[in-house]
């Protein structure tokens, strides 16, 4: 059996139709950019995040750069990060002129570790007194977030911003509250593997501050306000209305796909556990080296991927493919080991517990389509790899009857 780390075409098969009808309305109207689809998109995701307003643009990575730049963040300031995300977390910080700052991670989460924020602080002033540490970034990796209130609490004390990436997270939570509603700003990514996915590049603001969401307006149309009336040096950002029309049917589905998510994850937990591969529910501990992902009680995880940690993981991986089954990592190098970004020094601190998990982490194949004989495939395959060959994990059909 081979399976897919995604499968698009199975969630779209169930709506085609009515996209399909969505753009033909888009090109009907021939509104194609920044208009009335855009604005009811808008208004949409805005519910859902829990905030008043939000402003749509071209991409998850224009997203970050414009909640910097409304911000007013730019040269002579800091920006703390992670190290374990994607390269566009500290690119778009470049982008705005500011300098990164990383500090290490959480080994259960893997997202950004509140405490070791304090200290790179704490280093970053002591470093260098001129540089004006401003905001923390923190990225919910994986489709869980970042712990908000050690964070909160943080950038309270600092008098900084806080500035969620939270391109992996469109309707997760923390403590009841939905992302893009826990900070200052959010950052939100369409790219299509995301939860909540265009049919191309795509990408979101949410503010707390109705000021700082309308510069963002501005800055995503070359700085404009009125037309041709240039304010500041701005980008070309605008959300096209035919990723907005698809991104509004596609959002009146997401919570039932992201519960099915959630239960493919729970179905992976104890198929894991079943085959011995892993600790009872709830543990942090491992089994051979293997940790299966930690949910925080005080988060909705969405599952964007679902990660293990895994001893000899590029060899697990390349018998995965040989038996058909996809996987991927995310990510293989941390940010401050990246080349393009060498001439910063960003690893001039110890970034421990992010090089142990760029060399450790493996995201087995998940979406809500996918079938429990499929899952039953991968972990099989696992047992098989560290184990020997096994009897299969019966289906859950199969285990009740």
């Amino acid at each position: 059996m081979r399976v897919p780390m995604l499968d698009l075409s199975r969630q779209f098969a169930g709506i085609r139709e009515e996209v399909l009808a969505a753009v033909a309305d888009v090109l009907d109207s021939q509104a194609l950019i920044l208009g009335p689809a855009v604005e009811r998109f808008e208004a949409a995701a805005a519910q859902v995040c829990g905030v008043a307003s939000a402003a749509g643009c071209a991409s998850g990575t224009d997203a970050l750069w414009l909640a910097l730049a409304a911000a007013r963040i730019g040269p002579g300031d800091a920006v703390v990060t992670t190290p374990f995300s994607f390269f566009a977390t500290v690119s778009s910080i470049l982008r705005a002129g500011a300098t990164p700052v990383l500090a290490d991670i959480d080994p259960h989460t893997y997202n950004l570790s509140a405490d070791a924020v304090e200290a790179a602080i704490l280093e970053a002033r002591r470093h260098d007194p001129s540089l004006r540490v401003r905001a923390v970034m923190p990225v919910h990796l994986y489709g869980q977030c970042a712990d908000m209130d050690a964070l909160g609490s943080l950038c309270r004390r600092h008098d900084l911003l806080l500035i969620e990436d939270a391109a992996q997270a469109f309707g997760a939570a923390w403590c009841g509250r939905p992302v893009g509603s826990l900070g200052d700003a959010a950052a939100f990514s369409f790219y299509p593997t995301k939860n909540l996915s265009a049919a191309g590049d795509a990408g979101l603001v949410t503010a707390a501050d109705p000021e700082l969401l309308e510069r963002v307006r501005m800055l995503r149309a070359h700085g404009m306000r009125r037309r041709y009336a240039h304010e500041e040096v701005g980008w070309n950002s605008r959300l096209d209305s035919v990723q907005a029309a698809i991104l509004a049917i596609k959002l009146r589905f997401l919570p039932e796909w992201n519960r099915r998510r959630q239960t493919v994850a729970d179905l992976y937990d104890r198929l894991l556990e079943e085959t011995g591969l892993a600790a009872p529910a709830g543990s942090t501990s491992s089994v051979d080296g293997l940790v299966r992902p930690f949910t925080d009680t005080r988060a909705t995880h969405v599952f964007h991927q679902y990660v293990l940690r895994v001893p000899r993981r590029d060899d697990l991986r390349e018998y995965l493919a040989l038996h058909g089954i996809a996987s991927e990592v995310y990510y293989p190098i941390p940010l401050h080991q990246q080349q393009a970004l060498a001439p910063l020094k960003l690893g001039s601190n110890p970034l421990p517990e992010s090089e142990r998990a760029a060399a450790e982490v493996l995201a087995l194949p998940l979406f809500p389509e996918l079938r429990e004989d499929e899952q039953r495939c991968v972990v099989a395959a696992i047992a098989d790899f560290y184990n020997g060959p096994s009897t299969p994990v019966p289906l859950l059909a199969e285990r009740h009857a």
